[in-house]
């Protein structure tokens, strides 16, 4: 990004918090300023506006999003910053009372602006305030059916899917002449990066705000995808993390439920990419075809991030989900004998309403087997406007973080040696950071940030997009030791 602050020159700095899904938004964002004459900037304390992109699905995050609009509105005293814009899944979910409770933020935007972001954003740097937005079900905005929803979709704001114009000279972030015009702008230079496939969810489970505030789902076509994914890669990206609320339905929409399968190889094709990972699966949504594609197409790793939030199998009907212990294990085991070294993560929620020691204790023989690479595990608390909220058989404060604390323990356990069983496998490691020297990457089996890293001893003349052969030689906890094999 470039770092111009020189006077009359408009500056943005896009702040994004939370999940992958979020910084496709950030970067879908800043593509759109950038075409609107913004000069886009690292440091908020460097621009005019900072728009914070926030987090809405938990408390802590909240909490942190709130943290950061107060940090930056901070910065209007000390720094070049004039206006702080909160946007993203707090602001669509709260809107208004945000907004009340937060004057240090000096608009409130949902996600039908984000359109036109350019224009709000020069009006607020002018002194205006416009008004909060004003939250409503997203859910109600298209129709019933899936099958009816594409046609209506272009009515409707979908963060992070993105303009993709095939003329050049429509170009909104500089793509090549050869190549789509796609409205996106890289924000920082890691050699991964998301991809959104879909938005929304269709599931009803009853802890989950996210559909009110993201809606129903939508696939992206293809073709939008498969140009998004050239025009990354044309953007020194070598990774694509496919994210959405729920890659098993994609497809769905659009009238054929086996279409990731038909376009992980057509993302693996793309020139300049070397992996593909797939994110937010659902256990009951798995189908023979879609483990099949992930553990034998060439470039797609095999990566099963699975959803299983419980074992206990009338626990998780009282979640409105499906599945028990044993049907969760078999899915693991026909992964893993289709892909021995499949790496295999979920998270779970521990003490969730009418939670008793025996579903619990189905929870903790399910991660004892199950032998997973990682797992977050979670204490319930209620999200407003949930069913769950309402559930009977909520548990004191003090015996949840006590479940949480003792599941943690066995999961930093299982995690460790199932990490420690790898010693001797061979693992291509992409570079993601060199630090003094010292060069950290992910495997295969590691999802971006949050699933751990490998170390890389022996070598000092990596950079960051490489992809080095080696070999396991050790752990420290999920943390793997490796050696390039050329260095042996």
């Amino acid at each position: 990004m470039t770092s111009s602050t020189e006077p009359h020159t408009r500056s943005v700095a896009v702040v994004s918090l939370g999940c992958a899904r979020n910084d496709v938004d950030s970067e879908e964002l800043a593509g759109r300023l950038a075409a609107g004459g913004w000069s886009l900037v690292d440091d908020p304390g460097d621009a005019d506006v900072a728009v914070v992109n926030t987090c809405g699905f938990v408390e802590q995050a909240k909490k942190d999003s709130i943290d950061t609009l107060l940090a930056a509105s901070d910065l209007k005293e000390s720094g070049r910053t004039q206006k702080v814009v909160a946007v993203g899944c707090l602001a669509e979910r709260y809107g208004k009372e945000l907004a009340d409770e937060l004057p240090e933020a000096d608009a409130v935007l949902g996600f039908d602006s984000y359109a036109d972001m350019s224009s709000h954003l020069t009006a607020i740097l002018a002194g205006e305030r416009p008004q909060a937005h004003v939250p409503r079900d997203r859910r109600r905005l298209l129709p019933l059916a899936p099958s009816g929803r594409q046609d209506a979709a272009n009515l409707v704001a979908l963060p992070g899917h993105g303009a993709v114009a095939p003329a050049p000279e429509a170009d909104l972030v500089g793509a090549p002449a050869s190549g789509p015009s796609v409205a996106r702008s890289r924000l920082g230079n890691r050699p991964w990066a998301p991809l959104k496939i879909a938005s929304g969810c269709d599931r009803r489970c009853s802890f989950c705000a996210i559909p009110s505030f993201r809606g129903s789902f939508v696939s992206r076509r293809p073709s939008d995808v498969v140009a998004e994914a050239r025009w990354l890669a044309e953007h020194d990206v070598s990774e694509l993390f496919l994210v959405s609320e729920n890659s098993t339905s994609y497809g769905k929409d659009l009238g054929d439920l086996a279409l990731l399968e038909a376009l992980l190889p057509e993302l693996a094709a793309v020139d300049g990419i070397e992996r593909v990972r797939v994110s937010y699966l659902q256990p009951a949504e798995m189908r023979p075809g879609l483990i099949e594609a992930m553990t034998s197409v060439p470039g797609v790793v095999p990566y099963f991030d699975l959803s299983f939030q419980h074992a206990s199998g009338p626990l998780l009907r009282r979640m409105r989900r499906f599945g028990d212990r044993e049907a969760f294990l078999d899915l693991i085991a026909r992964i893993r004998a289709a892909a021995p070294h499949a790496g295999i993560r979920s998270n779970v929620i521990v003490g969730f309403p009418g939670e008793t020691e025996a579903d619990l204790e189905e929870l903790t023989s399910f991660l004892s087997q199950a032998s997973l690479d990682v797992v977050g595990v979670f204490g319930y608390s209620d999200e407003d406007g949930t069913e769950a909220e309402g559930l009977d058989g909520h548990l004191p404060e003090h015996v949840v973080a006590e479940r949480v604390e003792a599941l943690s323990r066995l999961v930093e356990e299982t995690t460790a040696q199932r990490a420690e069983e790898r010693e001797g496998e061979i693992v291509e490691v992409l570079v993601e950071v060199v630090d003094d020297g010292a060069p950290y990457g992910r495997a295969a089996h590691q999802g971006p940030e949050v699933d751990g890293t490998c170390v890389i001893l022996g070598v000092d003349d990596l950079e960051v997009g490489d992809i080095v052969e080696c070999e396991v030689i050790g752990n420290e906890g999920v943390d793997l030791i490796v050696e390039p094999r050329w260095a042996q």
